[in-house]
Order: C-alpha cells, then sequence, then structure tokens
C-alpha cells in the first residue's frame, strides 16, 4: 500500500526528516507519536504532498509519488486531514460535502448519507453553516469530507487535538468504524485513544523514527507508551 524509502526532508537550509522508512498495509491503523517537533506533521505534509523529499522514494500502491501534488495524491486516493479544524466556514455542512462529492465525482446524497451514518447528529446539521459547528464536530466534517469517493490512505493530523473528552469519544467511534476498511496514518498526542486503536505505533524523535511498536500487549500500555516520548 504505501512504502516510504529513508526520506529527507527540509525547510530551506533546515533539514527536518532524517532517512525517515516506513510502511503501511492495506486496512492498517498506524499512529505516529512523538514530542512537539519531532516532525510527525512535516512527515504527514510530505506524504499528503504538500512537501518534498530532498532524498529517499514514496511508493504508493506501486507507483513512485514523491513530489506529486496533493491534489494528485488526492486523485489517486490518498487523503489529508489537517489539524487545524478549518472547514468551508460559511457553507452549509451539505455544501460543503457537496464540493467534496463533487470534486470525487460522487453523489451527493451517497457522501451525505455516508457522513450521517458516520455521525447521526449531522442529520439535524445538514442546513447549518459549518462555521458555527463546535471543533468536534468540524474535525468530524473534515473525517467525513476526505471519505467522499473511498480513497485508500487517510492521513489525520492530531483529530482529538483541543477537544473535551466527550467529544474525543465520538472521534474514537468513528476512527475505530474505520479501522480495518482503509488504511490510515494518524498522527495523535492521546496515548489512551493511540492504545486503543494503533495496529502499530512509531515514535518519532529529533525528524527520525526511533521506535516501532507492534507488540499488542505493549500497544496497550499507556504509561510505557508515554516513557518511550
Amino acid at each position: 500500500m504505501l512504502r516510504v524509502d529513508a526520506i529527507d526532508v527540509a525547510y530551506g537550509h533546515a533539514q527536518v526528516l532524517h532517512r525517515v522508512s516506513l510502511g503501511v498495509e492495506p486496512g492498517e491503523m498506524v499512529f505516529v507519536v512523538g514530542r512537539n517537533g519531532a516532525g510527525k506533521t512535516t512527515l504527514l505534509k510530505t506524504l499528503a504532498g504538500f512537501l518534498s523529499p530532498v532524498r529517499g522514494a514514496i511508493d504508493f500502491d506501486g507507483r513512485q509519488v514523491q513530489g506529486m501534488t496533493a491534489e494528485a495524491l488526492a486523485r489517486q486516493g490518498m487523503r489529508f486531514v489537517n489539524q487545524d479544524k478549518k472547514v468551508f466556514a460559511d457553507l452549509t455542512v451539505k455544501d460543503n460535502m457537496e464540493l467534496a462529492a463533487y470534486a470525487c465525482g460522487e453523489s451527493l446524497d451517497q457522501a451525505v448519507e455516508r457522513l450521517v451514518g458516520m455521525y447521526p447528529k449531522f442529520a439535524g446539521f445538514l442546513e447549518k453553516k459549518a462555521g458555527n459547528l463546535s471543533g468536534g464536530q468540524r474535525e468530524i466534517l473534515l473525517i467525513g469530507r476526505a471519505l467522499v469517493g473511498e480513497p485508500r490512505l487517510l492521513l489525520i493530523d492530531e483529530p482529538t487535538e483541543g477537544l473535551a473528552a466527550i467529544v474525543i469519544e465520538d472521534i474514537f467511534r468513528i476512527l475505530s468504524g474505520m479501522k480495518h476498511k482503509i488504511s490510515s496514518v494518524i498522527v495523535e498526542q492521546n496515548l489512551s485513544v493511540v492504545s486503543r486503536l494503533a495496529d502499530r505505533i512509531l515514535i518519532m524523535k529529533e525528524g527520525e523514527i526511533a521506535r516501532e511498536i507492534a507488540d499488542p500487549a505493549e500497544i496497550a500500555d499507556v504509561a510505557a507508551l508515554e516513557s518511550c516520548l
């Protein structure tokens, strides 16, 4: 599905990622964790096509994609959900979904049906301006938009950041429903969420993958995960 081979990424003369390699299998949910400044968001933006590696290769579904634009990668089935929770604020929830559906050649009815199935409260919010949604609802709308057209790989940056505990459970439920249905790479700081959902965990430090955890018992041990950061 996805293979990343020894990529280096820099902002100008400042190198941020150092020989980062990773893989994601079909249906696998991989979490990337680490302290602030470890390079997690830079990694996702590079995978999504917003940044280009200065060295190394990125293979998506058997095709070399490093250097491709974010738009081109989205058409190939790779979608990115930014951490800023920015939606088209002046448009309704339904209008936000219509834009995504039009871009992907999917019917609006199908896109809305999937969104409401994922988060039933949206059934009563379709004519509500997206800018009036809560932070958690905007995040769910962004995930719903990203799923239009049934992509093969979802990249999500900090989905629970700044959200109340009750909303985090909504996000958890939605991510749980996606598990094994779509491949995903998710940057997340909430280790309780990570430990309950991850198939594998990549720990980043100073722009490198310092450790990979695949053992279920280790993944479930939140205290041990915290000590690794």
